[in-house]
């Protein structure tokens, strides 16, 4: 019993190894920032122009077959956070998205890829709106390398149950947090 625990601790580790070089940033958004309005929702209050950032990774560890793409708003005042973005199915050899991929139909991923609807009620990028006067929200860009080269998820999934299967088919992730706020109304 003990050898198989051992054995399992080092595969853990040896995955952690391979994942530690794994990196995800944007030539728009820097780590610790906070977002330009450009990358605000354009409704539910909000009027921004709704554009998704461009990201780029590097270091996927050995055996990645898909990547997934999500961000999420722990802040929300929902109970449960918002998620504003999640992509899958995206090809191993793909290492980036462009800006506004995350348009509606999915015009812009990469072939193959496609969006799963997120919390705004759409299959698409929807940007930040945090509340007027909240302190800035923060916003959690991960890309997951993953051990399949598909997620067969239906097409009406909630971001919830693509996040269930993107977390069972982690081979490891990268991510970077900004934030973003709206001030008052006066």
């Amino acid at each position: 019993m003990k050898s198989i625990l051992l054995a399992s601790a080092l595969i853990g580790a040896s995955s952690l190894i391979h994942a530690a070089g794994f990196q995800l940033g944007s030539p728009e958004i820097k780590a610790g920032s906070l977002m330009d309005k450009k990358f605000e929702f354009n409704g539910f209050g909000c009027a921004g122009e709704n554009k998704s950032p461009a990201l780029q990774w590097s270091g996927a560890p050995a055996g990645t077959q898909s990547f997934a793409v999500t961000v999420y708003d722990p802040d929300a005042p929902t109970g449960s956070g918002w998620w504003h973005w999640s992509v899958i199915n995206l090809p191993a050899d793909v290492s980036s998205l462009a800006v506004d991929a995350g348009l509606v139909g999915g015009a812009n991923l990469p072939k193959g890829a496609s969006h799963v609807r997120i919390d705004y009620g759409v299959a698409a990028w929807g940007g930040t709106c945090p509340p007027q006067g909240d302190k800035p929200h923060r916003y959690i860009f991960t890309v997951h390398a993953l051990k399949t080269d598909k997620l067969e998820i239906p097409a009406d999934a909630t971001a919830a149950l693509a996040g269930y299967m993107i977390n069972a088919n982690a081979l490891g992730k990268a991510s970077f947090t900004a934030k973003y706020g709206r001030p008052k109304a006066q």
